[in-house]
C-alpha cells in the first residue's frame, strides 16, 4: 500500500463496510489497476453502477465538455440543455405513459421523493413494500429496507405508514414460480384485510428484481397481479429500478419483462455511469398533483451529471449494450448452471440480463455464508472481484459492465471454478 493509504485509511469512517483493501489508481472497461501494479476483472461495477464499463470514452468526453461550460445550474433559476436532453433520450426508452421527469443524485433521494410523490398525489399515507426489500438508508427509504436489520443500525424509530407482504421468493419458498405467485398474492389481499385498509394505501413499492435481498426475479404473474390489485383499489404502483434499470437486465428496464408499468418509477446507479444522478419518473398528470415547491434539492439534475447520463444512453444504444447484456448473460448463467452441476453448495442460480444471482446453500438447505465469503476472497486473490447479497449474505451477485466481452465473461467464470475449488467438500 501506498504512503497515501497508510497514513489515511484509519481515518476514513468505520460504517464503510469494507469488502476489499485494494488501493485503486484507475480503472478502464472491465478492469480496475491498483496502485500495487495487480489488474482486477471488476465483476460488481461499482454496485451495477458502471454499466458502460470504466470510464466509456463517449462519457469522459461528455464530462469533459460539460465542465468546461458549466459545472453547477440550480434548476430552480435555469433550464439547461443537458436536462432537456437526458429528458429527451429518458422519453425514448420509457413506457409512453411515463411523461414527468424529476432528477435527485442518490437512489435514496428518488425513493423518498417517490413516496412523497405518492403520498401527496393521493392524499393517503400507507406503503406496503415486500420481505427483502432495500430502498436506502435515510430515514424514510430506511423505514422501506427490510433485507436486513444492519441497515437500520440503532435508528429503530422509523416513519410510520410501512407494511410488509411475502415476495415471490421461488427457491426459498420451496414452490413453482407460479405457486410462489399465488401464494404471495393471497398474502397480500390478507393484508390489505388484517392490516391496512385498501383506501389508506398510496402506493405498493416492489423492485421489479430484488437487489440486496438476493438478485431475485419474481414471476411476472405476480407483477401483474400488482397492476391489477392497484387499479382496483386506487392504489399507485412503484418500481425501484435503481439497480436493475438502465440496461442492467438486457432490457432498459426489468419491468419490460413483465410487461407491467407502473405510476412511478425511481432510477439511479446505471443512468450515468458514476456520476451521481437518479430520478424519479411517472405519470405527468400525477406530478401536477405535487404543490410546486413542496419537493426540490440544490444539486438535483447537476448539468454535468446530466451531460454524462446523456452520453451513456446514446453509447448503449449505438454500441448494442442491452443486446450484449442478454448474450453474455446466457453465456454466464450456462456456465454457472455447469458448476452448479459440480457443487452442491450452489442451490440457484437465477437472474435476467447481466444481474445474476448464485444461492449457495449448506447440506441441509440452509443459507451458506461461510463458502460465498471464501469464494469472493479466493477470487480476488485470482484477480476476480465479486460481491455478495441476499438477507443472509449467500448469493454471490454477478454485475459485469453491459459491454464485457465473451472472453472476459470466460476468464471470470474460469477464476470462479478455481474459487469454488477452495471450498469443495
Amino acid at each position: 500500500m501506498s504512503d497515501l493509504y497508510e497514513q489515511n485509511s484509519s481515518h476514513m469512517s468505520p460504517v464503510w463496510s469494507r469488502i476489499f483493501t485494494i488501493e485503486a489508481e484507475r480503472a478502464e472497461g472491465s478492469y480496475i489497476y491498483a496502485t500495487d501494479g495487480k489488474k482486477y476483472l471488476d465483476f460488481t461495477c461499482g454496485i451495477g453502477v458502471t454499466n458502460t464499463g470504466h470510464c466509456h470514452p463517449k462519457v469522459v468526453e461528455a464530462i469533459r465538455a460539460q465542465a468546461g461550460l458549466f459545472l453547477h445550474a440550480q434548476t430552480n433559476i435555469v433550464i439547461h440543455q443537458p436536462m432537456l436532453q437526458l429528458i429527451e433520450e429518458v422519453r425514448k426508452i420509457v413506457p409512453a405513459e411515463i411523461d414527468g421527469f424529476f432528477f435527485s443524485n442518490s437512489g435514496a433521494e428518488a425513493i423518498e421523493g417517490a413516496v412523497k410523490l405518492a403520498r401527496s398525489a393521493t392524499g393517503r399515507h400507507g406503503i406496503i413494500v415486500f420481505s427483502g426489500s432495500f430502498h436506502g438508508r435515510t430515514a424514510g427509504a430506511m423505514a422501506l429496507t427490510t433485507s436486513k436489520t444492519g441497515y437500520k443500525g440503532n435508528s429503530q424509530l422509523m416513519p410510520s405508514g410501512v407494511y410488509v407482504a411475502p415476495f415471490p421468493y421461488t427457491f426459498r419458498l420451496g414452490m413453482t414460480d407460479e405457486q410462489a405467485s399465488q401464494f404471495s398474492l393471497a398474502a397480500l389481499e390478507e393484508l390489505l384485510i388484517t392490516q391496512v385498509a385498501p383506501h389508506d394505501v398510496a402506493a405498493i413499492l416492489i423492485e421489479p428484481v430484488l437487489g440486496e435481498g438476493g438478485y431475485v426475479v419474481p414471476p411476472a404473474s405476480f407483477l401483474k397481479g400488482l397492476r391489477a390489485l392497484c387499479d382496483k383499489h386506487g392504489i399507485l404502483l412503484i418500481f425501484d429500478e435503481v439497480q436493475s434499470g438502465f440496461g442492467r437486465t438486457g432490457k432498459w428496464f426489468a419491468m419490460e419483462h413483465s410487461g407491467v408499468v407502473p405510476d412511478i418509477m425511481t432510477v439511479a446507479k446505471g443512468i450515468a455511469s458514476g456520476m451521481p444522478l437518479s430520478g424519479i419518473f411517472s405519470r405527468l398528470d400525477l406530478m401536477k398533483k405535487w404543490p410546486t415547491g413542496s419537493h426540490g434539492g440544490t444539486y438535483g439534475g447537476n448539468p454535468v451529471a446530466m451531460a454524462a447520463g446523456v452520453a451513456t444512453i446514446r453509447a448503449m444504444r449505438d454500441e448494442k449494450m442491452l443486446e450484449n447484456a442478454t448474450a453474455r448473460g446466457l453465456q454466464l448463467q450456462t456456465g454457472l448452471h455447469k458448476f452448479q452441476e459440480e457443487f452442491q453448495q450452489i442451490g440457484d442460480v437465477r437472474g435476467q440480463g447481466l444481474m445474476i444471482g448464485t444461492e449457495f446453500v449448506d447440506a441441509k438447505g440452509k443459507p451458506d455464508k461461510v463458502s460465498v465469503k471464501a469464494v469472493i476472497h479466493a477470487a480476488e486473490e485470482r484477480g476476480l472481484l465479486l460481491l455478495s447479497c441476499g438477507t443472509y449474505d449467500n448469493t454471490i451477485r454477478w454485475i459485469p459492465p453491459l459491454n464485457v466481452t465473451a472472453e472476459q465473461i470466460n476468464s471470470g467464470l474460469g477464476i470462479f471454478g478455481e474459487a469454488l475449488k477452495t471450498i469443495k467438500s
